[in-house]
């Protein structure tokens, strides 16, 4: 149970398009169903309480690095695709943003009365949540998401955002089961993680040093927590929108280009994978294999993982599609040959993340982050590169058309 620290995520207004959004299921879907399968339901769910890790996930995902617009498309990706798909995969998404939290409780008795599960205690768990980030967390940040993400055999994680309009910031805190045992409760540094900016000191009714207020303020609560909890480490995003140098581990990127274009080590990779695949999406996947099974201390520079699909914002590279639909489709025959008995693909990816942790560390030089990104641009309109603004772009073009023919 560890507060992992805290994290700049600028409010983002605007929606997903739904040329990205279905990818993004799609993508999403196949990432968990890879951790489901190599490692259980229990580890997808200590890995979404990371704020590091959700970062990730995002950026892979082609989301902006950074905004707090990953929170709402990731979860809503991952409720479409993982839904669905309960019955086999043994996990539920539940809640959401808005009007969707508000369902939470009735989605949770649901889902309890299939599994044998104790529906209100579910329920006290997810309301308990909710009123400790937005009640005694004094941070200013009011909730407007819930996220209860829960396995078949009753283990749960919370992912929620607040939001302080009048800074233009967001938050958002992460929840896990696995923290809260006997003597770790709601009332005692219950999180995995808070995700914002660090606006000075602020009220925390939770915090371990908050007994007394708790005491005067809650007369009922005659028991204090047993153990205090140890500091995690921290997590700040910086306020820019564009991924700089400074964002990124340099070293680690170095390594996942080297294994994409340097032509022994591309080969190599290829028959990790047993697979014919190009430089670019060989990039990808060496990521998306990252995100699926690198260690935690992988994600502490999280943009870096926007260079496996670009951002919908152009950051740092406009989506290619193109590699996107590529890089879904190795996953998802990896995942169908499995089924069948055939792990050779799914564990390939294992054996990618791996290599390219070997070539980083005895081999790769850092990258050159601005020939990497003018690589991107220049090859983008190939791979079918698009942004938001492309339709924007295409109206205005028009506009001025016809303006000219009048």
């Amino acid at each position: 149970m560890k507060r992992s620290g805290h994290a700049d995520l600028p409010l983002h207004g605007g929606r997903v398009p739904a040329w990205l959004a279905q990818r993004m299921t799609a993508m999403g879907t196949a990432i968990v169903e890879s951790i489901v399968h190599h490692y259980g339901t229990g580890a997808f769910l200590e890995r979404i309480s990371s704020p590091h890790w959700f970062q990730a996930l995002g950026a892979v995902m082609g989301m902006d690095w950074h905004s707090s617009g990953i929170t709402t498309s990731v979860v809503g990706a991952l409720k479409r695709g993982l839904n669905p798909r309960a019955h086999e995969l043994g996990l539920y998404v539940c809640g959401g943003r808005g009007k969707h939290s508000r369902d939470t409780p009735d989605e949770l008795r649901r889902i309890a009365g299939l599994r044998g599960l104790d529906g209100d205690a579910l329920v006290k768990a997810s309301r308990l949540t909710a009123k400790v980030d937005n009640n005694a967390i004094g941070d200013g940040f009011q909730i407007y998401l819930h996220s209860f993400l829960l396995s078949s055999s009753g283990d749960w994680a919370v992912v929620q955002q607040g939001m302080k309009p009048e800074t233009g910031l967001a938050r958002r805190y992460h929840w896990h089961s696995a923290a809260l045992s006997m003597d770790r409760n709601f009332t005692c540094e219950p999180h995995t993680g808070i995700a914002g900016k660090n606006e000075g000191t602020i009220l925390n009714l939770v915090d371990r040093r908050a007994t007394t207020a708790q005491g005067a303020l809650l007369a009922i609560a005659r028991e204090h927590p047993d153990k205090t909890l140890q500091e995690a480490r921290r997590l700040c995003m910086p306020g820019h929108h564009e991924v700089r140098a400074g964002d990124v581990d340099l070293k680690r990127l170095g390594a996942v280009l080297a294994v994409a274009y340097e032509r022994d080590l591309r080969d190599f990779a290829n028959l990790l994978l047993v697979e014919n695949l190009g430089p670019r999406t060989l990039q990808s996947l060496a990521l998306i294999a990252e995100v699926i099974h690198g260690a935690p201390t992988r994600f502490s520079d999280p943009a870096r993982f926007s260079f496996a699909l670009g951002g919908k914002d152009g950051h740092p590279f406009p989506v290619p599609l193109k590699t996107y639909d590529e890089s879904i489709a190795v996953l998802r025959d990896g995942l169908a040959k499995a089924k069948l008995g055939n792990t050779e693909k799914t564990d390939g990816f294992g054996r990618l993340e791996k290599f390219v942790r070997v070539i980083e560390a005895s081999y790769a030089p850092e990258a050159d982050f601005e020939a990497v990104i003018q690589h991107e641009q220049k090859i983008s309109p190939s791979l079918g590169g698009r942004t938001v603004f492309d339709a924007k772009k295409k109206r205005a073009a028009q506009m001025s058309l016809f303006g000219s023919e009048n």
